[in-house]
């Protein structure tokens, strides 16, 4: 026997669906889809092409937060407000969106082999015809313990029986209590004690190695080891509480399998350097995607905010004469120096009626890969990127002095920010080239962010912040106060580090090299330094945002 999870209940679905007025004449499909335990990364392939080409997904709110970036980008989606879901039975709502001609995918939580709801959905379209696959996910139980570095099985083997304990009878617990499998339970953080009592009256040993997962495959998880006979201690001592915790879920493994003594060096997840970390990045959204990613992998939890805002040129016709000047080979050389000059190029081009072809003849210079990834994406491949680093000063060891042998054009076009430093272009006419200057945007100070997100900036809710140049710190400071002196400082260099000091801000982190990636490692790196001083110290590890002083509750006389 090997009882398996089961839903009694149905949370409310959010509902994506194709616009009104579009007719069906044939059945539509129906994909059920796993979407995991929470972890998007844990989705398939297959789950992601199928979501790409849903008319309509119904999704359980667990599922939904999962599945939502692979939506089509025109898919109305009302998530922000549960109200907003269509009301009403899922099961209908899928027959229904089927029977229309729509490509439906039904996500759950989970693996949909698990979810007995879904199989009498599968048995009620099979009945009308209508034609329908599974997409399996990552089970809760598999998938929690995998992250939790909890191991199922034993060295020398045993069996491993799953147990809902929201469903299981007293013979499920008696047969589970008498053998000497690994047993996952599904549970929850109020009924743990509950769990781990029945498991004992059934017969197993109050010694018995257990461990406990909270939020499991997400940045906040946390494990907990200890016996059956004191896991309502252990969890007590550590002031969990069901309430703050906000899980729907607890995975705990229960037996040799998941013993303390194997987890500790099997907890890949938890012990990752910058585990759970809320790291403020003052970036817009499209210049932090590489950095968010790169903290992700560290198992920082990032949080875009931009300090800076993109302007048109204030007078548009300098830029107007240089793109003219680029179509009629005025320049030999373009040199890119952002993200945002790229994307000021790529909208006056549009607005010209040209595309990439308008670069043939042309040398593309760009200041760093991320200028690079932006100028491929436009259709064009630099023909330099610094070497080293990736700065004007790279830009500059490896930029080739003017030759006029080899060089019928002595000029270069370097369309930039407002606020630019002189460093390119001043390195540039040292090696003989003429340059055009141009304003290709200006940036100004961003808007106030949310008052929510103001408060945590102020008041120590971030574990770190990364500056990569002195505008954002000038900036975040100006728009959201300075952050709380237990916020860990990062800046990309050394300019970046002496404006953060005179804005009073005490500096723990500084990039090796000037570059967002080595800026990420480094502050990885300190992560990583925290966690083994804290360990050799014999301390529980705390975020930075955890060493706040608590206020002080003032006595009612």
């Amino acid at each position: 026997m090997s009882p398996t999870a089961a839903r009694t209940t149905r949370p409310q679905p959010h509902v994506t669906a194709k616009p009104a007025g579009e007719v069906h004449t044939a059945l539509g499909h129906v994909t059920f889809l796993g979407a995991g335990p929470g972890d998007p990364g844990l989705l398939t392939l297959r789950a992601v092409d199928a979501l790409r080409q849903a008319d309509v997904l119904v999704a359980d709110p667990e599922a939904y937060e999962v599945v939502r970036e692979h939506v089509r980008p025109e898919t109305d989606t009302p998530l922000q407000d549960a109200a907003a879901a269509v009301a009403g039975d899922v099961a209908d709502l899928v027959m229904r969106s089927a029977r229309s001609g729509s490509r439906v995918v039904r996500a759950v939580a989970g693996d949909p082999g698990l979810d007995t709801d879904a199989t009498a959905d599968m048995l009620a379209l099979a009945g009308e015809g209508i034609t329908f696959e599974v997409v399996p996910g990552v089970s809760h139980a598999v998938g929690v313990a995998a992250y939790a570095g909890v191991p199922l099985r034993r060295p020398e083997g045993g069996d491993v029986r799953f147990v809902d304990a929201a469903t299981a009878d007293e013979r499920c617990w008696n047969e589970v209590g008498t053998s000497d499998a690994t047993v996952v339970v599904s549970t929850s953080l109020d009924t743990v004690g509950v769990t781990a009592a029945r498991l004992v009256a059934a017969g197993r040993k109050p010694d018995t190695p257990l461990s406990v997962t909270v939020a499991g495959t997400t940045t906040r998880q946390r494990t907990w080891s200890a016996t059956l006979g004191t896991v309502e201690r252990t969890l007590k001592s550590a002031k969990v509480l069901p309430s703050a915790e906000g899980d729907r879920s607890v995975i705990a493994v229960v037996g040799a399998g998941g013993a303390a003594e194997r987890r500790e060096p099997l907890s890949w997840f938890e012990s990752k350097p910058l585990f759970g970390w809320q790291v403020l990045v003052p970036r817009t959204k499209e210049q932090a995607a590489s950095l968010s990613e790169q903290l992700r992998s560290y198992g920082a939890v990032p949080s875009e905010v931009p300090t800076i805002a993109v302007e048109p040129p204030r007078t548009p016709q300098q830029m107007d004469r240089a793109v003219k000047g680029l179509v009629t080979g005025r320049y030999e050389w373009i040199a890119f120096t952002s993200v945002n000059a790229v994307r000021a190029i790529r909208e006056k081009f549009e607005e010209y009626g040209l595309d990439a072809r308008a670069f043939a003849g042309i040398k593309v210079a760009a200041v760093g890969e991320q200028t690079a990834r932006a100028l491929r994406t436009f259709g064009v491949r630099p023909d330099l990127v610094p070497s080293g680093e990736q700065s004007a000063a790279g830009l500059l060891e490896d930029w080739p002095p003017y030759d006029p042998v080899f060089d019928p054009i002595d000029r270069v076009f370097l369309p930039r920010a407002d606020i630019a430093t002189e460093t390119l272009v001043a390195g540039l006419v040292e090696l003989g080239w003429e340059v055009d200057d141009v304003t290709a945007y200006r940036t100004v100070r961003a808007s106030p962010p949310p008052a929510e997100t103001r408060e945590a900036i102020k008041g120590g809710g971030f574990d770190a912040v990364l500056f990569t140049s002195s505008s954002t710190v000038r900036n975040l400071v100006g728009i959201a106060g300075k952050p709380h002196n237990v916020t860990v400082i990062a800046c990309i260099g050394p300019a970046t580090a002496r404006t953060a000091e005179e804005h009073g801000l005490r500096v723990d982190v500084m990039a090796p090299e000037p570059s967002v990636q080595k800026l990420t490692e480094a502050l990885a790196q300190y992560g990583a330094d925290r966690r083994l001083a804290a360990l050799e110290a014999g301390e529980v590890l705390k975020r930075p945002s955890e060493k706040r002083p608590q206020r002080r509750r003032t006595r009612t006389p």
